[in-house]
């Protein structure tokens, strides 16, 4: 297996390099043919690439910084004065090709504004868009986006990105065929505003997609759909709903098991089965949505990611290298771009 090489924003994130780095030290005990460039301020990673095992140093460097976009700065401010960041570090090295891919956990607005300024889109992409895996029912995943890169997309903006949603489905979700659905506000036909009908008229006359008509909110987790499609306002609403949603159940139950004698053991006799929806529901395993329809390989990892968040991220990053996405993309948009022209 080819050795590759992923682009780490150290500095990005809410709690500070040491979870970043953490994680950086579990993807090189676990994945052999990784390499990582850990871009940020050189003082704070020396000391911690010193104390790793001499297998491990030889697999890493580190590309120094002298800046940090905030979590709360403003996109215009880090476009324009923040060139020395170690997320635009991290986004020149897959731009330079000395990075396959790049991972950061750092302010989402700069990044998709950094990462379209810096790598550009795929030809016939006229926006990328934050794509994410989430848990359904039988043991099932669905892809959602947009989740937020852009609020406000046209019909052909849709269409692009039900394609490239297919595409990741299919090469990093392992479906074979994916079914891909339009999130709208009723299933009938007659539904939605005239934007959702065009794009549904443009997925029609797709023959390449399987695409299976609308899906309403409630059908995100049912496996009806393995890819649904909405634009980045409501899909970002979506997706911070069922997070929400996840941590108001578990909420909940706990503090019912603590209420009386009889719901403590009732509580205790169905752990079992909490801890394993807790599991299936846990953002971490889901972190890592991917910035895709760039000329290049950006995952975003949760700001607030544990280490073991934010490995996930970096294993998602893997697999989109290994399995050529943006390559995929680009000849797979090409193709159904000749199709809508014949």
């Amino acid at each position: 297996m080819r050795h590759l090489t992923l682009a780490l924003d150290i500095m990005g994130g809410d709690f500070g390099p040491h979870i970043i780095l953490a994680a950086a030290k579990s993807a090189l005990s676990a994945i052999p043919h990784l390499n990582l460039i850990l871009c940020g301020d050189e003082h704070a990673i020396r000391p911690w690439l010193s104390n790793l095992p001499t297998d491990l140093q030889t697999r890493t460097r580190i590309e120094h910084s002298t800046q940090t976009v905030l979590m709360g700065e403003a996109v215009s401010s880090a476009l324009r004065s923040k060139k020395d960041s170690s997320m635009r570090r991290m986004l020149d090295c897959v731009e330079q090709g000395r990075a396959d891919g790049c991972v950061s956990a750092g302010n989402t607005g700069a990044l998709m504004a950094m990462a379209y300024l810096v790598l550009k889109t795929l030809p016939g992409i006229e926006r990328p868009a934050l794509i994410s895996q989430m848990p359904a029912t039988e043991g099932g995943k669905v892809y959602l986006l947009d989740l937020g890169a852009n609020v406000d997309c046209s019909s052909d903006v849709l269409w692009q990105y039900a394609v490239m949603g297919s595409i990741v489905a299919e090469l990093v979700g392992g479906i074979t065929q994916p079914k891909v659905a339009l999130l709208n506000v009723g299933t009938e036909e007659n539904k939605g505003n005239d934007r959702i009908k065009a794009t549904s008229a443009l997925l029609n006359a797709t023959p390449s997609l399987h695409y299976i008509g609308y899906v309403e909110g409630n059908d995100i987790f049912s496996q009806r759909a393995d890819v649904i499609v909405t634009d980045g306002f409501a899909g970002n609403v979506a997706l911070k709903s069922c997070e929400g949603l996840a941590k108001f159940v578990l909420s909940e139950v706990k503090k019912a098991s603590n209420q009386n004698w009889l719901n403590k053991i009732l509580a205790k006799i169905a752990l079992p089965l909490l801890r394993n929806i807790y599991l299936r529901m846990n953002p971490d395993q889901y972190n890592g949505a991917s910035l895709i329809g760039l000329r290049g390989i950006v995952v975003k990892s949760h700001g607030n990611a544990s280490s073991e968040a934010f490995l996930y991220a970096i294993r998602e990053a893997v697999k989109e290298v290994e399995m050529q996405v943006p390559n995929r993309i680009k000849d797979k948009i090409e193709a159904v771009l000749m199709e809508r022209h014949d």
